[in-house]
């Protein structure tokens, strides 16, 4: 009989976290992150990840397993929530995924193509030409692979350096979705949780004060004395990346806030449109603080544990 997962997901500030250890405390869950960037260490406020202190006892998985240094791609993340979802329903557990990385949690449900390792040497390569000649590698992958560069952003740097060492390594495309393996053995309820957009606007600014009173600032000089040199992908995320600019002198403090401010509202503009195009997301219309939205969520859990047979997929 397959196991029941839980995926809560929505835009940044909607409330996810604290409607997942709702349900987690209510059901006998365990909560398994789908944040990458909470996924480092060290990076806290920021990423507005749960203290100790306020998880109430309930386990949480895939917090703080990586160093900064380290690179992750989505097919790792794929790899570990696997293992670990399937480890917490074999000990009769409820496993409750929570985050708002799209892309990741793509690639834990759906699979990812087979691809090959990463060629350092390739990528050091690669690497020093952009920095040298910045739009190379947007200009290379226009030559020798342009379907796959009409999927990437022409600032993404990181998915541009993949496809291109992909290409180069392979000489061929990436690999079509088809064959990718989607995860098997569960039936998954899905909930997204989609306030009021003026609401989360103001959510949003609320928030990034409170980074900010709560000692970003203070975070990065921790960080960056402990031997980090801000160049960490870390780094390249909303709230750091404008502190870092800060500290160069490049921004006032109150030009920072309002650059994480306005990104962040960009962000979860792009979250609401990745996830709408999922039709299997049951939305409800606000935050996961609001009393009846946790009643509906409750609701839902309850029929998705009664429910033998999976419905969901």
């Amino acid at each position: 009989m397959d196991s029941p997962l839980l995926i809560v997901v929505g835009p940044t500030a909607a409330g996810k976290s604290g409607l997942a250890l709702h349900v987690a405390e209510l059901f006998s869950g365990e909560v398994v992150n789908c944040d990458s960037l909470q996924l480092y260490r060290g990076f806290d406020i920021g990423t507005a990840k749960t203290p100790a202190r306020e998880r109430r006892g309930i386990p949480h998985h895939l917090l703080d397993v990586l160093d900064p240094q380290m690179v992750h791609s989505a097919g790792d993340y794929s790899r570990l929530a696997r293992a670990t979802v399937a480890e917490i329903a074999q000990r009769g557990k409820l496993p409750v995924i929570v985050g708002g990385t799209g892309f990741y949690l793509s690639a834990f449900l759906n699979g990812l193509p087979a691809l090959p390792p990463r060629d350092e040497g390739l990528r050091e390569r690669l690497s020093e030409r952009e920095q040298q000649r910045p739009g190379s590698l947007h200009r290379i992958l226009s030559r020798v692979d342009p379907a796959t560069l009409r999927r990437i952003q022409p600032n993404d740097t990181h998915k541009l350096l993949r496809a291109l060492e992909i290409r180069l390594l392979t000489r061929r495309t990436l690999p079509p979705a088809s064959e990718a393996a989607p995860l098997t053995g569960f039936r998954i309820l899905k909930i997204g949780l989609d306030p009021d957009r003026e609401a989360l606007v103001k959510a949003i600014e609320a928030r990034t004060a409170n980074m900010f009173e709560a000692g970003l600032l203070e975070e990065v000089r921790g960080l960056l004395a402990s031997g980090l040199t801000g160049n960490e992908k870390p780094f390249e995320s909303l709230g750091y990346k404008q502190v870092l600019a800060h500290f160069r002198g490049e921004l006032s403090i109150e030009t920072a806030i309002l650059n994480t401010e306005i990104g962040t509202r960009q962000y979860a503009k792009r979250q609401r449109t990745w996830f709408r195009r999922d039709p299997q997301i049951h939305w409800l219309p606000g935050f996961g603080s609001d009393p009846r939205i946790v009643e509906q969520a409750t609701e839902l859990v309850k029929y998705l544990l009664a429910t033998p047979c999976d419905s969901s997929r």
